[in-house]
């Protein structure tokens, strides 16, 4: 698009996303909440299957769960606090009852914001609300047939739905903002946040409005995104076809739209409701509930490290951003820097550098992900001691770690029957230098005549001569001396 015609417009972007959360069983039943494996309509009963007369039971663990997301999404609870649950009324062939059991007015969690980098730049977008709701069950369309079939194992899997404010200007932020929630919600541990499983989905609405306007234009919502490129793809397609249609005098319309992830485009699915065609009213099978300090406090402490906690650490240690962000995105390897970090601030910088780089590269040699190793903060930063003390060299540090990986024998051990602690003996070390030099006398010769590429033929030869084992910079060191 021409970014002169680009540049009247201005984009809002608000984000609703549904995290399904990681209970053994349903909302509002005992039915198993893993549906990935099983068969069509095998975790189900009465209830799930919206039978007449069937009445709901609500999780106490999806309570806890929704409660530890909002405290990681900064929300403020006047407590005591009071929620309750409404009937969303719609029908869909997959939603049984004919309503969607969900929260309306008081939430769980009332509201909140998260803050994250984009470009370099910190960005702070609101939390409106986030609430709790069953999930529908699953259509699918087999392929010729001229008919659907419903699956109702996914039905009244418990959802927090996060609802942000209008906050987002760009295709850039709105990818940002969702990637941080996906962050937030796997440091908390609330859900398993598999995104090709559809753990967590993502609807984004977007609408432009002339520069300086101060009303919103008209929005549409794409459903169902779960991925990170295809929510800024989506965006930025919208933004295209919305300015187009302002531009050429026609008006956007409020509806549904899908995404076409082979032709990267959005497609009409239907008219958006607005909320009162949905006619919400107050569960009458579930009471309200209080939310106590004494719940709040319960599920604050089983919260320890999120990321915009460890971002600070990553500052105060002075570490690089681009490089810390990479450790953010993975809670599990940044679980253990920030416990390294703690303990043996001097090994934080060779933690890093580990975890970000060489560990990656073992999770696919290894076939087996960081989680399920034998590394921790402790071996770690023994490795790391150990480099920063001369007794191990950065490369054999990297064969050691990878030792380590299935192995719980202590670091110290492990380097000795490998043999790769460094010596570091200035009387031993210099014997060998004095060796070398009389066996290499031409590359002495070569070195004095000013070859300065000589100098590293007799380091090698240093190295060689003492197995692996000789500390390079003590040979440099020494060889310097001896050579002047």
């Amino acid at each position: 698009m021409n970014p002169q015609l680009r540049s009247k417009y201005e984009v809002v972007i608000g984000i609703e996303c549904h995290v399904q959360l990681a209970t053994k069983t349903k909302l509002f039943c005992s039915c198993g909440n893993d549906a990935r494996d099983a068969e069509p309509n095998t975790l189900v009963c009465e209830v799930c299957m919206g039978m007449p007369g069937a009445l709901p039971v609500l999780n106490k663990h999806a309570v806890e769960l929704a409660l530890r997301l909002g405290i990681a999404l900064n929300a403020e609870y006047k407590l005591p606090y009071h929620m309750k649950f409404d009937r969303k009324n719609y029908f869909y062939p997959d939603s049984p009852k004919g309503y969607q059991i969900t929260q309306f007015d008081e939430p769980v969690v009332p509201n909140g914001f998260i803050e994250f980098p984009v470009d370099g730049k910190m960005t702070r977008i609101g939390i409106t609300r986030a609430h709790l709701e069953g999930d529908a069950g699953k259509l699918t369309h087999p392929e010729g047939a001229n008919y659907s079939l419903v699956d109702l194992n996914r039905a009244e899997t418990p959802l927090v739905e996060i609802v942000s404010e209008p906050d987002m200007r760009s295709a850039a932020e709105a990818k940002a903002y969702a990637q941080e929630l996906y962050n937030i919600v796997r440091y908390a541990a609330v859900s398993d946040a598999n995104l090709y499983y559809g753990n967590m989905r993502f609807d984004v609405n977007v609408s432009v409005r002339p520069v300086g306007q101060a009303e919103f234009g008209t929005r549409s919502e794409t459903k169902n995104l779960n991925s990170f490129k295809a929510i800024e793809r989506a965006v930025e397609y919208e933004v295209r076809r919305q300015i187009v249609l302002v531009e050429g005098g026609d008006k956007v319309k409020q509806e549904t739209r899908g995404w076409n992830d082979d032709k990267l485009e959005t497609y009409s699915m239907r008219s958006k409701e607005d909320a009162d065609e949905y006619r919400y009213f107050p569960e009458p099978d579930l009471p309200p509930i209080i939310v106590t300090k004494a719940m709040v406090t319960a599920a604050a402490a089983e919260l320890s490290l999120l990321p915009a906690d460890l971002r600070k650490q990553l500052a105060t240690a002075k570490l690089p951003a681009a490089e810390s962000e990479v450790l953010v995105a993975d809670p599990v390897a940044a679980g253990i820097w920030h416990q390294v970090a703690l303990e043996n601030p001097a090994e934080a910088r060779f933690a890093l550098n580990w975890l970000i780089g060489d560990r990656i590269k073992l999770e696919e040699t290894k076939q087996q992900p960081l989680a399920q190793s034998q590394i921790t903060s402790l071996p770690l930063a023994l490795v790391g001691s150990m480099v920063r003390e001369g007794k191990l060299s950065s490369s054999n540090a990297k064969i050691l770690l990878e030792h380590l990986w299935g192995d719980d024998t202590g670091a110290n051990e492990v380097a000795a029957k490998l043999g790769l602690i460094q010596q570091s003996d200035e009387g031993e070390l210099g014997k060998i230098i004095d060796s070398v030099l009389l066996e290499q006398a031409k590359i002495v010769d070569d070195y004095k005549s000013g070859n300065e590429r000589a100098f590293g033929a007799l380091v090698g030869a240093a190295m060689k001569a003492s197995k692996g084992q000789g500390n390079p910079q003590l040979f440099t060191k020494l060889l310097k001396q001896k050579l002047s």
